[in-house]
């Protein structure tokens, strides 16, 4: 049976590979982003089974809209996929609370809330699946990406949590989290902090001499990373967590080593700061 997939941020990048591919395959699509005109040019091809909406995440009557219009053509999402989002660089103290703010509504709110907006109808069918793009970023932090690294470690662990909840439910949640793939990622989508500081001046620019030399150099294929994430939505089984790209994998296993060598330190004293006698926590992740 077809699935109805709701992507956000589907006029470019990951969520736009994503939107091609789910339509290719005969499955239905709601293709939404800020930027009508992009949608509108894929879903031309495909009739009634794909649908452009303009939908500006961070706005409640924005999702409100879409969501409805969304159950009035296809009667229910089976798959939300939280695309939208952006980077950023920047020494924390140079973004102003506009920046900060506006970073967490883009890629945390909006996902969370469009989540908790979907879930009633996933739940009530026992059947549903939702996808959370975070990054590698949202499991090892880097300096200059500090608000990127907030944004999605919020977005990991609000999600694995989520899993917990509704899984007795039938509902899947899952955590996408990609190393550099060939996406608009490195490019004009990057938000960059207001004020500039001298003492940050190398740093910065070591970063923006990543960012332009990376772009469109990136190690990962991002039509291979999105048809792996169709794949696993097919799959009889899903993980919480799916991460994507070689170079991924690499930073996970040595942010890893580094917070064992951390942990193992200090180990003797932090267990000894046990009361002696006391129950131990029974609240454990299942």
């Amino acid at each position: 049976m077809s699935k109805t997939w709701f992507i956000t941020g589907a006029s470019s990048g990951f969520g736009k590979t994503l939107a091609e591919l789910v339509l290719a395959k005969g499955d239905n699509a709601v293709l939404t982003a800020r930027r009508l005109a992009p949608l509108q040019q894929i879903a031309s091809n495909y009739g009634e089974r794909a649908l452009a909406l303009e939908l500006d995440v961070t706005d409640a009557a924005s999702r409100a809209r879409a969501l409805k219009t969304a159950n009035e053509r296809f009667g229910h999402i089976d798959v939300l996929a939280n695309i939208a989002g952006a980077g950023s660089s920047g020494a924390l103290e140079e973004f102003s609370s506009e920046q900060i703010r506006a970073q967490m509504e883009l890629n945390f709110f909006a996902a969370a809330e469009l989540s908790r907006e979907v879930l009633p109808q996933m739940r009530a069918r026992k059947s549903g699946h939702i996808l959370n793009l975070t990054s590698i970023a949202g499991l090892v932090a880097f300096p200059s990406a500090g608000l990127y690294n907030a944004s999605k470690f919020a977005l990991e662990g609000f999600t694995e949590a989520l899993h917990h909840e509704v899984k007795p439910f039938g509902v899947r949640v899952t955590l996408i989290e990609p190393g550099a793939f060939r996406t608009e990622f490195a490019g004009s989508a990057l938000l960059k902090a207001d004020n500039r500081i001298a003492d940050y001046a190398q740093l910065n620019a070591n970063m923006d001499e990543y960012y332009a030399t990376q772009n469109g150099q990136q190690m990962g294929d991002p039509v291979k990373g999105m048809q792996m994430v169709i794949d696993m939505v097919d799959g009889d089984t899903a993980p919480v967590r799916l991460m994507m790209g070689e170079d991924a994998y690499q930073l996970w296993e040595a942010a890893v080593d580094s917070r064992n060598r951390d942990l193992d330190q200090w180990r003797e004293q932090g267990m000894n700061t046990t009361l002696p006698n006391a129950q131990k926590n029974t609240v454990q992740a299942l």
